[in-house]
């Protein structure tokens, strides 16, 4: 049974999203899932896919830009992007030991998707993998996630509404000591005259309980029961995607603001959490630049016009965020086992917004 969306309760959110309020409103961006539960092997893991073009044979850039508010995490192929502006292929996330098993996974499915890339120029495959830890919930040791399990996950990738809450990476992850994991969000922008969207998913295993703002009210407060921790020791994955014509700086710029979005939510950045983030473009698709022109022409926002779109993305990570707590359900803990993370409860949440 789907779970009411944060705008089902009756959090007024500030902003206009697009029709799925979730990142796949960016035209032609999909995103996937491989769920792994099994009780029995303390399993409650798997891996989240977003595919940002529909291209094959020859692989588009992606245009990109990434910022990491606090590094204690990963996220592959940043190196390559803050020198590029682009990458190519899927961002995938799961969590932190499965990082080279779904790399693998995920530089095999390039292999088989740009196979005319491959067999034609002397191509490297460099995907970005992000990742968050679930070792309260999940055997993380018993490295339950394989390359296969990327594969699938990249394979079920699919346009339209977007599951939230327990979902591939999220499956086991925990936020402001409430269940926590996969969620989403998206605005709709206007810039000189053109419309354009930003969607938000977050991977969100971050922030204490007396931190939670929601709106800012002071939600953390107010639901004190059933914490569990007395320090940070999580970590958020915030993808931003557009199909605004962005600059790499404005690209850079825009995954800063994911940081604004997620501080919204209460979070200070903990020195243990690992937040890091990425922004993407789909617009102006181009050939990859070994096979482009000398000198190049592109279309971009001036950055006198990105305060709307700046905006957009705040939004959508604050929303996002929320998102993958209302989807949340009571699940036991492996390490140390006896204890329960608990949903939030959506009726008091509901309650509160109403009254």
């Amino acid at each position: 049974m789907t779970k009411p969306r944060a705008r089902d309760l009756g959090l007024p959110f500030p902003g206009r999203p697009g029709r799925w309020n979730a990142i796949t409103d960016v035209p032609g961006l999909r995103v996937g899932f491989c769920t792994l539960t099994d009780p029995a092997r303390k399993m409650r893991t798997g891996v989240t896919a977003i595919l940002p073009r529909a291209d094959a044979g020859m692989p588009v850039p992606v245009w990109a830009g990434h910022y990491a508010l606090n590094g204690n995490g990963e996220m592959t192929g940043t190196h390559w992007i803050d020198d590029a502006g682009y990458f190519i292929g899927p961002v995938c996330i799961t969590n932190t030991h499965g990082v080279g098993a779904v790399h693998h996974g995920a530089v095999r499915w390039m292999i088989e998707t740009y196979d005319r890339y491959f067999a034609e120029d002397h191509a490297w495959a460099m995907p970005v993998v992000a990742e968050t830890y679930d070792g309260v919930l999940n055997d993380i040791n018993a490295l339950h996630v394989t390359p296969d399990h990327a594969l699938a996950a990249l394979r079920a990738a699919a346009g339209g509404p977007v599951a939230e809450g327990s979902t591939g990476g999220g499956n086991g992850m925990i936020c402001y000591e409430f269940k926590g994991g996969t969620g989403t969000a998206s605005r709709l922008v206007e810039v000189g005259g053109e419309a354009f969207t930003v969607g938000a998913l977050v991977q969100a295993n971050h922030g204490l309980r007396p931190w939670l703002r929601i709106l800012g009210r002071p939600v953390g407060e107010m639901f004190p029961e059933d914490g569990l921790k007395d320090r940070e020791d999580g970590s958020i994955i915030v993808v931003l995607a557009t199909d605004a014509p962005l600059s790499a700086l404005h690209l850079r710029q825009m995954a800063k603001r994911a940081a604004l979005g997620i501080g919204r939510g209460g979070t200070p950045g903990g020195n243990s959490s690992g937040d890091i983030f990425l922004a993407l473009s789909v617009a102006d698709p181009g050939p990859m630049p070994q096979h482009a022109p000398a000198i190049l022409t592109r279309r971009e926002v001036n950055g006198e016009g990105m305060d709307p779109v700046y905006l957009a993305g705040v939004e959508a990570v604050e929303e996002a965020v929320v998102n993958a707590l209302v989807a949340g359900e009571d699940v036991a803990t492996v390490k140390p086992e006896g204890h329960v993370v608990r949903a939030i409860d959506t009726g008091r949440l509901r309650r509160l917004f109403a009254g």
